[in-house]
């Protein structure tokens, strides 16, 4: 394993370096991640899945955070963060390869199990990324540096749905899906035999480029951070500390990133089913969680102009989840048809799209917060917050089983209670340093 240097020991060029790796990193995070998007409106139909079991798809890619974040932790401190990245990306590899026997037989299953592996990749990346790009440089910027990840992730998330949806599907899938009710039963299965088998090239590839990836970060000019070995200053007083759960803050903080994860999957993962209750066909629909990333985009783009010289990462993190909760009223209790960019829908889609700008700037907000003062513990810290990545896998489970008894739009009350502790961490939950019931 390299030597570890410390943080302030790098020169502006090597952090200027750092973090540009780091960058391509986020975007390798968001084309991947976000391509769920399309993945579980085109299994709906090719699997023939109910709503709930089409988010099986966001429940297998992120319950991975939950059970590999901690032992990534270990990995990490192991081999170092080069070689434990270069283990996530062959990981994720290997899951995008297991997509090809998948579509062969067209089990479902099996396509879980290949979103497990390649959300378990993930969640190694992340759990390396995150701390490494919170700690490098000025505590005062971590938002604005996370901003610029986030940008990275959602460019990616931009272009994800838009090229696999070029990729996988025709002008003529309208036709298709619209016909599939009235096919016979051998015309049918081959119809959508077809259809799922689409899906080989761009997994193959995918597979291919995170090898490659993998390799390239391994030897890659990127340094080793030291955050075990740090003096008590660094270390934000730790001393006395012998366990994570120790730090209410970071606890807390992690419970705001699984509901934070959970309302922005949900607002991007939902909207494609969302706009087909409004009998948008998938064609046209497949560019909405678009625009909720774009939205996204334009958030991070003023918490860099702003955060820290006219408000701080604190209050950005206060406007933002008091905006979630204004727009999840306004997208269950408004309605009425608008022609806006071009798509004639209900006026509540739109604030699913807002919902973009609104979770903008709250895992910025998160991230230093909850790792303030935690010193050598860091990286078990940054593992915790990323375990709570989970809620990318369990809300959506929710809003689906709520969307299938109810309907599409009544579902998305599963987002106010989520928004009410979001703006309760931004106002005190960040603040408290011990345990108490008083």
């Amino acid at each position: 394993m390299e030597k570890a240097v410390s943080v302030s020991s790098l020169s502006k060029r090597d952090t200027t370096i750092s973090i540009f790796i780091i960058g391509l990193m986020f975007f390798i995070f968001g084309f991947v991640s976000w391509a769920n998007s399309i993945l579980i409106p085109y299994f709906k139909i090719a699997c023939e899945l109910t709503n709930f079991q089409a988010y099986l798809v966001a429940f297998a890619f992120y319950i991975s955070y939950f059970l590999i974040s901690v032992p990534a932790s270990y990995l990490l401190k192991k081999v170092g963060f080069k070689k434990g990245m270069m283990v996530g990306f062959w990981l994720m590899a290997a899951g995008a390869f297991i997509f090809i026997p998948a579509a062969y037989g067209r089990t479902y299953l099996i396509f879980l199990i290949g979103l497990f592996t390649l959300g378990a990749g993930l969640a190694i990346l992340q759990t390396a990324a995150n701390p490494y790009i919170t700690i490098l440089g000025d505590k005062e910027r971590a938002a604005q540096r996370i901003s610029i990840m986030g940008i990275c992730n959602k460019a990616a998330g931009i272009l994800a749905p838009l090229v696999f949806a070029a990729v996988i599907l025709r002008a003529t899938d309208s036709e298709l899906f619209q016909s599939l009710d009235s096919m016979s039963g051998p015309e049918r299965n081959a119809a959508l035999d077809e259809l799922i088998q689409r899906v080989i090239t761009p997994y193959l590839v995918v597979g291919i480029v995170l090898f490659l990836l993998g390799l390239g970060i391994r030897y890659s000019p990127l340094p080793e951070i030291d955050t075990d070995s740090e003096d008590e200053s660094v270390a934000g007083g730790t001393s006395g500390k012998t366990s994570i759960l120790q730090f209410p803050h970071l606890i807390l903080g992690a419970v705001a990133i699984f509901l934070h994860v959970g309302t922005q999957v949900i607002a991007i993962d939902t909207i494609i089913g969302y706009a087909g209750s409004m009998n948008i066909q998938l064609m046209e629909a497949k560019v909405f969680p678009s625009f909720t990333l774009a939205a996204t985009i334009c958030g991070y783009i003023l918490g860099i102009i702003c955060i820290p010289k006219y408000i701080s990462q604190v209050t950005a993190l206060r406007i933002c989840t008091s905006l979630g909760l204004i727009l999840t009223i306004l997208i269950v209790f408004t309605s009425g048809p608008v022609n806006f960019m071009g798509h004639t829908a209900d006026i509540s889609i739109w604030f699913v799209v807002l919902l973009g700008l609104a979770n903008s700037l709250i895992w910025a907000g998160i991230w230093p917060l909850a790792l303030d003062g935690l010193g050598k513990f860091t990286k078990l810290g940054a593992s915790v917050l990323i375990m709570g990545l989970c809620g990318n896998a369990i809300l959506p489970l929710f809003y689906g089983y709520f969307a299938d008894i109810f309907d599409l739009k009544t579902a998305y009350w599963v987002l106010f209670p989520c928004y009410v502790y979001l703006v309760f961490y931004a106002l005190k939950g960040h603040q408290i340093r011990k345990w108490s019931i008083i």
